[in-house]
């Protein structure tokens, strides 16, 4: 297992800890566990969304691959700083402040592979009309 992911059954039991010392602290306000796990579940998706795109647009900022592992190292050490953090209301301004960074310092000119769309090679060669035939075995056709 690699070193930088947790097994599941981890992850729940911290969660369900976490839920338990809110309950005790009186800090839950009437939130049921149900909804403190969908919020948490959809603040996973959104920090790991938010990741994937900043570490992508790091590629486009980078000339050299050696540039890129430097920065994404320290895109890395961002997220893993706030790691910890478990108020519902603190992650979700966390997640805002980062999508505004991201929106701010995005690429005004992102990298696209020639053959995805809007690429320099997509579409360059179309299918030809169904009504023009193509010979394969051009030289070799059947000829009594």
């Amino acid at each position: 297992m690699s070193s930088n992911k947790r097994p599941i059954y981890k992850l729940q039991y911290r969660s369900l800890c976490t839920k338990q010392k809110i309950e005790e602290s009186g800090k839950t306000s009437g939130v049921s566990t149900a909804a403190y796990f969908a919020r948490r579940a959809a603040q996973k998706e959104r920090v790991r969304i938010l990741y994937r795109r900043a570490l992508k647009d790091t590629l486009n900022w980078a000339v050299h691959r050696h540039i890129f592992y430097r920065d994404a190292s320290d895109l890395r050490e961002k997220f893993n700083a706030n790691q910890d953090v478990e108020d519902v209301d603190r992650i979700d301004k966390l997640i805002a402040h980062g999508e505004a960074e991201y929106d701010k310092w995005r690429h005004p000119d992102p990298y696209i592979v020639p053959w995805a769309p809007g690429g320099s090679k997509f579409c360059r060669n179309p299918t030809p009309p169904a009504e023009i035939e193509i010979v394969y075995n051009y030289g070799h056709e059947d000829n009594p």
